[in-house]
């Protein structure tokens, strides 16, 4: 999913990071008032686990790919969809300037696809279905739901960029994702969750566990 240096126009790239540093903003509000000693370890390990799934790409026609994003487990596991943010810049960070892979002037389109799409989707998609499927339903199809929604949103930058046609770029890129979705995302999201939730279940926000309401 990630577009890279050169495929967006200047000056779409300049609104993409705009809106990609008002999330960074509230993320890096939220890990001052919410990060405690307990809970950046966790960051840590999630970092790296992103970082690494991230790196099994499947190429996609006209310039971009598929691969997992890891938001929903993220946002899930520290109860906030700006967890999410915060990390998937952090991992995007260091991939662009690092490896060269999602460039610099793209991140903040990346940023808004998997950081913030994928952040908020899979946060409120699990909290609305986790009284009523419970934790291992709900972290599935939050997981599943997050990369395929943002799929459909870095399907759509690429057709405002001229680099995709919109509904062959919807299908592809849709197509590719609801796969990767449950056999990738949905399933780790799933099984790591359950993983977590059996051997140390207090570093999982009380805000995703059934029965606790909902904020950000």
């Amino acid at each position: 999913m990630h577009i890279g240096d050169g495929l967006i126009p200047l000056e779409q790239t300049i609104i993409y990071w705009l809106i990609a540093l008002v999330f960074i903003a509230k993320s890096l509000e939220w890990a001052r008032k919410d990060l405690d000693e307990m809970k950046i370890p966790m960051l840590a390990a999630l970092g790296a686990g992103i970082f690494a799934i991230q790196a099994m790409n499947i190429p996609i026609p006209w310039g971009t790919s598929g691969h997992m994003m890891g938001a929903a487990l993220a946002a899930i596991i520290l109860g906030s969809p700006f967890a999410g943010v915060l990390l998937l810049t952090l991992v995007l960070v260091v991939q662009g300037v690092v490896f060269a892979d999602g460039g610099i002037t793209a991140m903040g389109a990346n940023i808004v696809n998997m950081g913030v799409v994928g952040g908020f989707v899979g946060f409120y998609s699990y909290n609305a279905l986790k009284n009523s499927i419970g934790m291992t339903g709900a972290s599935f199809a939050a997981g599943w739901l997050s990369i395929f929604i943002a799929s459909l949103v870095c399907a759509v930058q690429m057709y405002f960029a001229g680099i995709f046609p919109l509904w062959e770029g919807l299908l592809l890129m849709g197509l590719y994702h609801a796969v990767i979705g449950v056999v990738g995302e949905g399933l780790i999201t799933a099984i790591a969750l359950n993983r977590i939730m059996a051997v140390r279940p207090d570093v999982v926000s009380e805000k995703s566990i059934p029965g606790v309401g909902v904020a950000a």
